[in-house]
């Protein structure tokens, strides 16, 4: 009972968040909107979470690393894509290619640290809610985006 309220309590402040504030979600609110999406997937009890949400902090920090440094090449081969050269393009796919590959290192390095602090179907879990959370994300990204497309309604002039 204790833990649907605290994931109930979690999700409205998430939504809370989401619908309060206008414009494009930020990094905060993301963030608080996947914990307490992943709280109720996880079904995550308070002992659970003690522990899980220290190492899964731990392994976002290091794919956020990653990611920041993927997102850096992109942006630049982004701008330079059609002034590239056969060799610059070559080095671009390789760096995408070492990205993955870390990428991979790391949810290889913290997948036996998940396994000890949660159920091996939890952390199965885990990984689905993640694309779950992706999806879910994205549409809402998707909707807002065609919500500010459509624009304000029109009034009829009386």
């Amino acid at each position: 009972m204790k833990n649907s309220l605290l994931i109930l309590f979690i999700l409205l402040i998430a939504s809370h968040e989401i619908n309060a504030q206008p414009g494009k979600p930020t990094r905060e609110r993301i963030e608080s909107m996947k914990i307490g999406f992943l709280t109720e997937r996880l079904n995550l009890n308070p002992e659970e979470a003690k522990v899980f949400w220290p190492v899964y902090n731990q392994f976002q920090n290091e794919l956020n690393d990653v990611r920041k440094n993927r997102k850096e090449n992109m942006r630049d081969a982004a701008e330079n894509f059609d002034d590239m050269s056969d060799s610059d393009a070559e080095k671009f796919v390789d760096e995408e290619l070492v990205f993955r590959q870390k990428e991979l290192d790391i949810q290889k390095k913290y997948h036996p640290q998940l396994k000890k602090v949660l159920p091996a179907k939890k952390v199965a879990r885990l990984y689905r809610a993640e694309e779950d959370f992706k999806r879910k994300l994205l549409e809402m990204i998707r909707e807002r985006r065609d919500g500010m497309q459509q624009g304000p309604p029109m009034r009829k002039k009386p």
